[in-house]
């Protein structure tokens, strides 16, 4: 995740969501070299043109040399099943789409889904569960390591049931303020500091006017 010195990863009315340099964003598409599958919320692949693909054709060559499948797979979660069927992922077909979903999702839309997507997993029946969700891409999908870029509900999401093994936060010499501005954890949180999701830094890094920082999950 990218977040502003304040902590924000868009602003309140969410009609500035990048603002990294062009280096963190050369970071977000290193990163992706190394997992066999990227995730994001529908609200994030809805609001931004992306298509959660590796990239340019060194970023590829570089998950071959990984012994990776040169096209990552990608994943959308969305508990209600509210995806944009126009949104630009849906547009490259270069590898698998698969969705994410709850038994809040209404028949017509999960129609709509699985005409659009590889796969519509249901995992859950108002919440998705991370664990079983994570079990399958494992078992069916061979999915080993998991890139997830958010959003905040999302994030938080994983943060809650402990699944989250690396977080890799670029800090912008930006402030947006605003009590509404997401941050890279929102959705329900924890109430008690000793439940708190605890990490330690594994390294940090300047370049330019960011600060690229990597923490690791701090052993139990």
């Amino acid at each position: 995740m990218a977040m502003t010195a304040d902590g924000k990863i868009a602003t309140a009315n969410r009609a500035v969501a990048t603002f990294g340099s062009q280096r963190d964003h050369e970071h977000l598409l290193e990163l992706r070299t190394t997992a066999d599958a990227v995730m994001s919320g529908a609200r994030t692949v809805d609001s931004a043109k992306v298509n959660l693909g590796p990239g340019a054709a060194k970023y590829r060559r570089r998950r071959i040399q990984r012994g990776l499948a040169e096209f990552n797979l990608r994943i959308i979660v969305s508990r209600s099943g509210t995806v944009n069927p126009t949104a630009e992922i849906f547009r490259h077909g270069f590898s698998p789409i698969l969705i994410l979903t709850t038994q809040r999702a209404i028949e017509s839309r999960l129609k709509k889904l699985r005409a659009l997507a590889t796969e519509v997993k249901i995992c859950g029946a108002k919440e998705i569960n991370f664990l079983q969700a994570l079990r399958w891409l494992e078992k069916k999908w061979g999915v080993q390591r998991l890139l997830c870029e958010g959003g905040g509900e999302l994030n938080d999401a994983m943060f809650r049931a402990g699944l989250v093994d690396e977080l890799h936060l670029t800090v912008c010499p930006k402030i947006f303020g605003g009590r509404n501005s997401p941050t890279i954890a929102d959705g329900v949180g924890f109430q008690k500091l000793s439940e708190a999701a605890g990490f330690e830094v594994r390294s940090r890094k300047r370049i330019g006017e960011e600060v690229f920082l990597v923490f690791k999950k701090r052993p139990a």
